[in-house]
């Protein structure tokens, strides 16, 4: 285990941070939140599931949203929930590197999905009689499948990188392990990190914002050009979820970034870093189900189903 730590295999987080005497509050919020991230996530999923009419590529595209949203959650808010009942904040190398490997998965993941998502409401719109014909369900597999393998891909390496390193620390400045602070406890020259992690965030954010401005552009042109009261109607029922979600996980991005950039406020920072963790994954499925027509009269159906029954 020469790569492994030289000053112990064990590393320590730091608290959340908050007063003591709000400790159970805090606790008992965290759950519910999670818990409630769980029902409204796997509601949607299983209503997409179940409804063969909703067995359409926008609709199991939205499946992996919300299945990545549920793994980057639950990655974090267990281990932060069991650390506050046992007040045991150590973590291993290992499980710390696993964490990190996980978590910027399914925060890349979540990029790729959404790019994947705006490709294919530009075909259903620009193109909606050779739709079905370019949106089949072996599209949809290898589609969602690239879009993985491109976060799986870019974070190995991300992770590998600082893998390599000897630590010369053990206390990692979060309440859970990203790369940053993991590498950061070393003594040794990092540079090869920040570039490459660097050249990563660049790949991602220019990715996924170059291809939605592209398709969201084309679609409104072509909204202008056809004048057509049911396309445009189409766009903005179709279009309008996928585009708030998609400013939702950039605008939470940018303020864990901003939120670096004051390192005195740890109280503030980790309160952000967890708004920002469950905030997207509980609208997601919000958000995409009022928005989404079809989606939304399932819902609805379902409901009233119950009711009657009851």
């Amino acid at each position: 285990m020469e790569n492994m730590s030289t000053v112990s295999d064990i590393l320590v987080l730091e608290e959340l941070g908050h007063p003591e005497s709000f400790a159970d509050l805090v606790f008992y919020t965290l759950l519910f939140v999670y818990i409630a991230l769980l029902i409204t996530n796997f509601c949607v999923l299983v209503i997409i599931i179940r409804e063969k009419s909703l067995h359409q590529p926008m609709y199991l595209l939205f499946c992996n949203l919300s299945v990545n949203d549920v793994l980057n959650n639950t990655v974090i808010l267990p281990q932060l929930l069991f650390d506050m009942v046992t007040k045991n904040r150590l973590i291993s190398y290992n499980a710390c590197a696993s964490q990190i490997f996980f978590n910027h998965t399914f925060a890349s993941a979540s990029h790729t999905i959404l790019i994947i998502m705006a490709i294919d409401r530009y075909v259903a719109i620009c193109n909606p009689l050779r739709y079905n014909s370019i949106m089949t369900a072996k599209a949809v597999a290898v589609l969602s499948v690239s879009a993985w393998a491109f976060a799986i891909v870019f974070v190995s390496v991300l992770v590998g990188l600082t893998f390599r390193l000897s630590l010369c620390r053990s206390r990692i400045p979060n309440f859970y392990c990203n790369n940053a602070s993991l590498f950061k406890l070393s003594c040794e020259d990092v540079s090869i990190n920040n570039i490459y992690g660097l050249f990563y965030t660049v790949v991602l954010l220019s990715s996924s914002m170059g291809t939605i401005a592209v398709t969201y552009i084309r679609i409104g042109v072509k909204c202008l050009t056809k004048k057509n009261a049911e396309l445009n109607s189409k766009a903005i029922q179709t279009c309008t979820s996928h585009l708030v979600l998609y400013l939702i996980l950039l605008f939470s991005g940018f303020i864990i970034v901003i939120m670096h950039r004051f390192p005195e406020d740890r109280f503030l920072r980790k309160l952000m870093a967890i708004i920002c963790l469950v905030i997207p994954a509980h609208l997601n499925p919000i958000i995409y189900g009022l928005q989404t027509k079809h989606l939304k009269l399932k819902i609805l159906q379902l409901f009233q189903r119950k009711i009657s029954h009851s």
